[in-house]
């Protein structure tokens, strides 16, 4: 039996979700977002509650399934009711990022400046060094966030780069001129 699956979502007020053979819709203040699940999960509408049931609860697949397909409905409500947020940070002399139209321009010590088109569902702020990232779908929040890292990750020496905020770099001892052996 899953923990996670077995339990009731509840359904925020001002949330309207609907379920169609196995696509879910939520739609809220936030945003919409719809997502189609396997055939193997029923999802179930009670008053104000989602509950998802599987076939057979002793198959490991449908097992795994279950806790995800409940996990997933979850983030989506709480997505559409309040937004998901990730925030970047970045360090280096001359390095910077400003918004323009619908790219985010970071200049992070290349000989150009490097453009990410901001995907639709996903808004971007810079203030001074911090680069927020927020949206109501959590995957394309977190995927937006590693691409932007991936552009220039932190380095272990001076910690040049772009880190999450909450991110801890290990720092590694340069190198030193040591006496030569007479």
């Amino acid at each position: 039996m899953s923990r996670i699956g077995k339990q009731p979502i509840t359904i925020p007020e001002g949330i309207k979700v609907e379920i169609k053979d196995n696509t879910l819709k939520v739609s809220g203040p936030k945003g919409e977002l719809q997502k189609e699940f396997s055939s193997k999960v029923k999802i179930k509408k009670e008053d104000n509650q989602i509950r998802v049931e599987v076939l057979n609860t002793k198959d490991k697949e449908q097992a795994a399934l279950w806790g995800l397909s409940r996990s997933l409905i979850a983030n989506m409500i709480l997505g559409v009711s309040t937004s998901f947020e990730k925030k970047l940070e970045i360090n280096g002399v001359g390095y910077k990022a400003a918004i323009s139209s619908d790219q985010l321009v970071l200049n992070v010590g290349f000989s150009h400046p490097v453009g990410y088109k901001v995907p639709q569902g996903v808004e971007i702020k810079v203030e001074k060094n911090i680069v927020t990232i927020s949206g109501s779908d959590k995957q394309l929040v977190g995927q937006v966030a590693a691409e932007i890292r991936s552009i220039r990750k932190p380095e272990p020496y001076k910690g040049k780069g772009i880190k999450y905020v909450d991110e801890v770099i290990r720092r590694k001892v340069g190198k030193t001129a040591g006496k030569g052996e007479e």
